[in-house]
């Protein structure tokens, strides 16, 4: 099983950036797609962006769509969420998480491994 452990969160003003970092361990993430989500309090974990296994491919979630961008390396075992122009409704607890399928998935329940999570405060 591969494990995860997210970085890079923080509390920054509308308008702002951050780049999100996941770091993979015990087994290589070429062999899984990759996906990003986040839980704000009180909701549900939702779905932000995902990319395959190459990295040739990607989706988001229509509140993101522009802003962020997926990215992975996988020679550094290593997968990005950069976020730009952020608003305060981003703000929540921010998780990597992996999946063995092929094709790119957007479902909690898809995903086989998790991170602990990594808080993103904007303030307005």
């Amino acid at each position: 099983q591969v494990q995860l452990v997210e970085s890079g969160g923080g509390l920054v003003q509308a308008g702002g950036s951050l780049r999100l970092s996941c770091a993979a361990s015990g087994r290589t993430i070429s062999n899984y797609g990759m996906g990003w989500f986040r839980q704000a309090p009180g909701k549900e974990r939702e779905f932000v962006a995902t990319i395959s296994r190459s990295g040739m491919s990607t989706t988001y979630a229509d509140s993101v769509e522009g802003r962020f961008t997926i990215s992975r390396d996988n020679d550094q075992n290593m997968v990005y969420l950069q976020m730009n122009s952020l608003k305060p409704e981003d703000t929540a607890v921010y998780y990597c998480a992996a999946h063995s399928s092929r094709y790119l998935r957007r479902r909690v329940f898809d995903y086989d491994a998790w991170g602990p999570g990594t808080q993103v405060t904007v303030s307005a």
